[in-house]
C-alpha cells in the first residue's frame, strides 16, 4: 500500500560527494549522518577514493565519467522535483565535474546549497588541483547559501594565515564578505588551546562553538559529518545558527565514540551519541 501522508514524510537531503572506501568519510558519512539525524539520503557520486595499504594509506582517486554524474542527478532531481531542497557539496575532483554539478544544480531552485570546499586530495596532481580550486571558487561558491571550510580551506578562501581564534574570526568574516554565504569556520584540533572552535558568521550573528578537544588529532570524516548534519538540519528547518550548534555536538560526539582499524588515523563514528 502507498504511503500518500506526505505530513510525515522526512526531509531529504542529496549529497553530490565521492566514495570513501572504508566508510570513515565521504558520501559514506554523509549517509551515515542524514540517516543519525532523521532525513532521507541520497547521494550522486563524483568520484572514488580508496587508501592505499602499500604506501602510507596515501588516497587512490579515480574519477566518475562525466556522464554517469549528469545521469545521477537527472535521476535524482527527477524523482524527487518538488520534494528535494537541499544538497550538500563534497568532493568534486575536477573542474569538468565542477562544471557538470553546476549546471544541474543551476536546473533548479534550492533551498539549502551547503558548501563542503574540499579543495584538494592527495591522490590529486598539484596543477589539477589548482585547476579544480578555481573552478570550485568560480563556479560553485556562488551557489552556496552555507559554507563550511576547514582550516586549511578556509586560509586559502581568505587569503589569511590563521594560527588563532581570532584569525578564524577574521576569515570567516571575509569567506562571507567573499559568498554571501553563512560560514561555519572550522578550527577543530588546528588551534592552540583546551577546546575545539568553530566559528559561525552570517553577516549579522557571530558565535565562536566551543567543546574540550577529545585528543590532539584530527579524526577522519569529522569535516564531512559536520557539513552533512548542519545539512540535515537545515533541511528539517532549523536556522544556520541552529543547524551549526546541534552539528557541532553531533560530532563531538562521534569523536568521543570513534572507530580503529589498520589506517594510522581513527574514524567519527555517526552514531556516538546513541
Amino acid at each position: 500500500m502507498t504511503n500518500t501522508n506526505t505530513a510525515s514524510s522526512p526531509a531529504f537531503t542529496l549529497t553530490i560527494a565521492g566514495s570513501e572506501a572504508t566508510g570513515g568519510a565521504g558520501a559514506q558519512a554523509d549517509l551515515k549522518t542524514f540517516q543519525e539525524l532523521g532525513t532521507y539520503g541520497i547521494v550522486a557520486l563524483t568520484c572514488i577514493v580508496s587508501f592505499d595499504p602499500k604506501d602510507s594509506w596515501n588516497h587512490r582517486f579515480v574519477p566518475v565519467d562525466q556522464q554517469v554524474i549528469a545521469d545521477q542527478l537527472e535521476a535524482i532531481q527527477t524523482c524527487y522535483e518538488g520534494q528535494l531542497s537541499t544538497v550538500k557539496l563534497g568532493m568534486m575532483g575536477s573542474p569538468a565535474t565542477i562544471n557538470t554539478v553546476a549546471t544541474a544544480l543551476k536546473s533548479q531552485q534550492w533551498d539549502n546549497v551547503l558548501l563542503d570546499p574540499v579543495l584538494i586530495c592527495k591522490g590529486q596532481e598539484p596543477g589539477h588541483a589548482l585547476d579544480t580550486d578555481e573552478a570550485l571558487k568560480a563556479n560553485l561558491l556562488p551557489l552556496a547559501t552555507f559554507v563550511t571550510p576547514n582550516h586549511f580551506e578556509a586560509e586559502q578562501l581568505s587569503g589569511m594565515t590563521i594560527s588563532s581564534e581570532e584569525d578564524l574570526i577574521a576569515a570567516a568574516k571575509k569567506i562571507h564578505e567573499i559568498s554571501g554565504a553563512a560560514v561555519l569556520a572550522k578550527g577543530g584540533v588546528r588551534i592552540a588551546g583546551e577546546d575545539a572552535v568553530d566559528v559561525f558568521y552570517d553577516g549579522t550573528t557571530l558565535e565562536v562553538l566551543r567543546e574540550k578537544k577529545v585528543g590532539e588529532v584530527a579524526v577522519s570524516g569529522a569535516g564531512c559529518s559536520l557539513a552533512a548534519a548542519v545539512t540535515a538540519e537545515l533541511a528539517k528547518g532549523a536556522s544556520p545558527l541552529e543547524a551549526a550548534r546541534a552539528a557541532k555536538a553531533f560530532v563531538t560526539e562521534g569523536i568521543r565514540n570513534r572507530v580503529s582499524g589498520k589506517t594510522p588515523f581513527d574514524a567519527l563514528w555517526q552514531g556516538g551519541r546513541r
